[in-house]
C-alpha cells in the first residue's frame, strides 16, 4: 500500500477506537446504571437502542454531506460533537435524561462512518480498499476491548459517571492528530473521480436493489453484533455472577478474535474480487448455529471459548458487506453509497438490543440468544443474491440509470 494509505489507516484506526469506546462502554455500565436509576432490562435495552435510531437515520445524509463538503471536515465535526455528549452522559439524572443524551449522541456520531470510509477511499486504490477498510474496522474490536478494560478499572473505583467524563476527552487527541498528520488524497491518476451525476441518477443508485442487498447483509450481521455484545456483560453478571473485572477479561479473546476475522475477511475479499457469497454464507451459517450453543455453555470458561470461536466466524462477514461497492464505485460517490450500507447495520442496532431485553424479561436469556440467529440467516440469504463482482454490480446499476457507470479499466 502507498504510504498515504498506511498513514490514513492508522489515523482512522485511532478515531474508530475512540468511537467504539464512547459508544460501547455503556454496555459494561448498564448493570451499574440500572441499579442507580432503578431500570428494568427493557429500559436498559432501550438505552442502547435509542442511540441507533438517529445514528441509523443520519447515515445517508451524513454520506451526502461528506461527498459535498469533504470527508475530513464532516468527520472532525462529528468527532467533536459526540465527545461533548459522551461527557454529558456523566450528568444524566434520570432515565428520560439519559435517553435524550443517548439520542443526541447517536445523531452527531452518525455522520462519522461514511465520512471515514470516504476519507480512506480517497487515499487508497480501489483494488486495496477492502483490505484497508478491514484494518481500520478491526479497530471496532480494539475499541470494545479498551472499553471493557476502562470499565473494568473505573466502574468499581470511581463509578460510571466519572468514567464517562474521563473518556470524553479522548476525541480531542484524535482531532489534533488528524490536523497534524492526515495526508492529502492520492492524485487524480491514482484515484479517478467520476461525475456522480444528477440527483435523479444518484437516487437511482442509492435505492438500487444491488446496493440495498449489501445493506441487508450488514443488517443481518449487526443484529448479531449489537444484540449479543450489548447484553453479554449483563448476562455474565446475572447468570454467572461475574465481576466487572472478569467481564473485561472475557472480552479480550472474543474481541481479538473478531478483529482477526475482520482483517482476514477483508483480505480474502480483495483476493477473490469480492464474491461475498463465498465468505458470508458459511460464516453466518456457523455463527447462527453457535447462538444456540452459547447460552447453554454451562460455565464461564466455556462461554468465553464458544464466544471466541463465534467471533472469528462472524468477523469474516463484516467487510464482504462493503467489498463489491468499494471496488465498483468512484471515491466521489462512496460516502453516500456506504451510508446506505451502514444504515442497514445501524437499523439492526435500533432493533436487536431492545428486542433482546424484551425477550429476556418475558421469556429467557436462552430464547433471546436464539432469536439473534435470525440476523445471520438473513445475511447469508442476502449474500447469495447480491452481485458477486464489481462488474456485475456496475451492470446492475447501468440498468437503472442512463448515466454511464465507470468501467473496470477506469477504476484501475
Amino acid at each position: 500500500m502507498p504510504r498515504t494509505t498506511r498513514i490514513t489507516i492508522m489515523l482512522l484506526f485511532a478515531a474508530w477506537v475512540v468511537d467504539y469506546i464512547d459508544r460501547t462502554v455503556i454496555n459494561f455500565a448498564l448493570p451499574s446504571i440500572g441499579h442507580d436509576l432503578g431500570l428494568t432490562h427493557t429500559q436498559q435495552g432501550l438505552l442502547v437502542s435509542v442511540f441507533f435510531i438517529p445514528y441509523a437515520l443520519i447515515q445517508i445524509p451524513g454520506g451526502l454531506l461528506a461527498d459535498r463538503y469533504g470527508a475530513l471536515k464532516v468527520g472532525v465535526i462529528g468527532l467533536t460533537a459526540w465527545s461533548v455528549f459522551t461527557g454529558l452522559t456523566a450528568v444524566a439524572w434520570s432515565f428520560a435524561a439519559l435517553m435524550g443524551i443517548r439520542f443526541l449522541f447517536g445523531l452527531v456520531q452518525g455522520v462519522f462512518p461514511a465520512a471515514a470510509i470516504k476519507a480512506l477511499a480517497e487515499r487508497s486504490r480501489p483494488e486495496q480498499r477492502t483490505t484497508a477498510a478491514g484494518w481500520t474496522n478491526a479497530s471496532n474490536a480494539a475499541g470494545l476491548l479498551l472499553a471493557a478494560g476502562i470499565a473494568g478499572v473505573m466502574l468499581p473505583t470511581v463509578g460510571w459517571r466519572a468514567m464517562f467524563g474521563v473518556i470524553s476527552v479522548l476525541g480531542v487527541a484524535v482531532i489534533l492528530a488528524w490536523r497534524r498528520w492526515m495526508p492529502e488524497p492520492l492524485v487524480q491518476d491514482e484515484i479517478p473521480v467520476a461525475d456522480p451525476g444528477s440527483k435523479t441518477e444518484r437516487r437511482a443508485v442509492l435505492l438500487s436493489p444491488a446496493l440495498l442487498g449489501f445493506a441487508v447483509i450488514f443488517f443481518g450481521y449487526d443484529v448479531l453484533v449489537w444484540g449479543v455484545t450489548s447484553w453479554t456483560p449483563t448476562y455474565l453478571h446475572d447468570q454467572y455472577g461475574i465481576s466487572n473485572g472478569g467481564i473485561a477479561f472475557a472480552a479480550v479473546p472474543t474481541t481479538l478474535a473478531a478483529a482477526a476475522g475482520v482483517v482476514l475477511g477483508a483480505r480474502i475479499s480483495d483476493r477473490i474480487g469480492g464474491r461475498p457469497r463465498v465468505i458470508v454464507v458459511p460464516a453466518m451459517a456457523f455463527t447462527a448455529a453457535m447462538l444456540f450453543v452459547l447460552p447453554r455453555a454451562g460455565s464461564f470458561p466455556l462461554f468465553v471459548l464458544v464466544g471466541t470461536v463465534m467471533s472469528v466466524a462472524a468477523g469474516l462477514a463484516y467487510m464482504p458487506a462493503f467489498a463489491v461497492p468499494l471496488r465498483a464505485l468512484p471515491s466521489a460517490s462512496i460516502g453516500a453509497a456506504t451510508g446506505v450500507i451502514i444504515f442497514g447495520g445501524q437499523l439492526a442496532g435500533v432493533i436487536s438490543p431492545a428486542a433482546f431485553g424484551f425477550i429476556t424479561d418475558r421469556l429467557s436469556y436462552t430464547t433471546a440468544f436464539e432469536t439473534m440467529a435470525l440476523g445471520p440467516l438473513l445475511a447469508l440469504a442476502a449474500a447469495a443474491m447480491v452481485p458477486q463482482t464489481a462488474e456485475a454490480f456496475r451492470t446492475k446499476l447501468s440498468r437503472r440509470t442512463p448515466a454511464p457507470v465507470p468501467s473496470k479499466e477506469s477504476l484501475t
